[in-house]
Parts: C-alpha cells; structure tokens; sequence
C-alpha cells in the first residue's frame, strides 16, 4: 500500500468515525440498535474492515457495545448512566474552570465572549419558536463551555471533558425538547462570572446548571 492510499484510508476512518459518533449522539443511531455492518458500510460508504475499526473506537469510549461473536450495536442509555455523566462532567468542568479563570488572559476572554454571542443569538431564535436551531445550538452550546475552560493548559483534561459532555448531551438529544430561558440565563451567569474570575461562582452555577440539565431530562420520561 502506498503513503498516499494510506492516509486516504485514514481519512476515511477518521470520517466514519467522526459521522457515527455523531449520529449515536443524535440519536440518529438508537440506543440498542444492532449495528450491522453490511447496512452501515453502504450508508457510510466505507469497507466493513473500517467499520469494525471504528465501532471498536467508539466502543471504548462506551458509546457502542461489542458483543463478539454477535456484533455491535449502540450503547443503550439508563437513569444511572446519566446521573454518572452529569457527576464526571461536573468533576472534570470545575477543575478546569478553577485552571482557566486563574491563567486566562485577555484573548481567552474575548473568546468567551465571543463564543457566548453566538450561543445566546441561536438561544434566542430558539426561545421564538424556531425549534430547527437545536442542532444548531448543540454545537454552540458546546463551544461556549470550551472556551470557559481553554485556559487550563491541559488538553488531556479538555480531551476527557468533551467525551463526557458528548455523551452527556446524548440523553438531551433523546428528550427532544430545548430547555428554554432557564438554560440560556445559565449561560449569562456563566459569562458574567466568568468575567469576574469568581471560580467558586461559578461552580456553585455548573452545579445547578448540570442537575436541572439532568431533571429536564428525566422529565421527559424517555430515559428509564
């Protein structure tokens, strides 16, 4: 195999993982659905050695199960689980807050700024009705809680922190419903404390941020 048809395999690795992972945390991959991979390897449009490659990626990350001889099929979800998600995700985002605020400097603020504009206009758009915007803010949402904790000069603890808020998100992705102004004031406060480096503030914020996260979730009555 040449160098050039190597790293066109791993692009195509690296695409179906990126794709699968995306839709297990969608939704547009159920959990519990059976994975079969002559049905994938068409809709992905890559080899069944790829796929194997990339479901026993996303297994270690325990978004998909392998069940031997049987297969693969996606991860299923649990009140446990989320409840587990919801405590590592708080662990690992407030140490890092605590880093971030002490080491940011005027960049990372701008950034943050920046990055709550953008969360805060798809928020509003959402807040009048237009529900299409959530995948949309999903990806905001996300890149607002990065730049809070860019600063901590450790991407080992980003790394750990965005699997864990991914599969955090999939359980909201499966309640189907934005959870409205109270979210979008969260992330003001979030913001304003962030500019005030009040670190114990803002734990005290991604504590009651995350458990209403997890009761709106529960509410839903989708997760059992």
């Amino acid at each position: 195999m040449t160098k050039h048809e190597s790293d066109r395999l791993e692009t195509a690795s690296d695409l179906a993982f990126r794709r699968i992972r995306s839709d297990i945390i969608a939704g547009k991959l159920a959990p519990g659905q059976k994975l079969r991979l002559e049905q994938l390897k068409d809709s992905y449009a890559v080899s069944v050695s790829t796929l194997r490659e990339t479901l026993s990626r996303l297994a270690t990350e325990n978004l998909v199960l392998a069940e031997g001889q049987r297969g693969f099929e996606v991860a299923p979800v649990s009140v446990m689980e989320l409840e587990n998600l919801g405590d590592l995700r708080l662990l690992l985002e407030s140490h890092a807050v605590g880093l971030s605020f002490a080491a940011g400097d005027l960049d990372w603020e701008a950034r943050v700024v920046a990055a709550h504009h953008k969360l805060s206009s798809v928020e509003r758009r959402l807040l009048n009705g237009e529900v299409e915007r959530t995948v949309e803010w999903v990806g905001y949402d996300w890149e607002f809680h990065q730049a809070l904790v860019a600063a901590c000069g450790s991407t080992v603890l980003i790394d750990a922190l965005s699997s864990t808020f991914d599969r955090f998100l999939r359980y909201h992705l499966l309640a189907r419903s934005f959870r409205g102004k109270a979210v979008s004031d969260d992330h003001r406060q979030l913001l304003d404390l962030a500019m005030q480096r009040d670190v114990d503030g803002a734990r005290a914020m991604l504590k009651r941020h995350v458990r209403s996260g997890i009761d709106h979730v529960l509410k839903s009555g989708l997760i059992r």
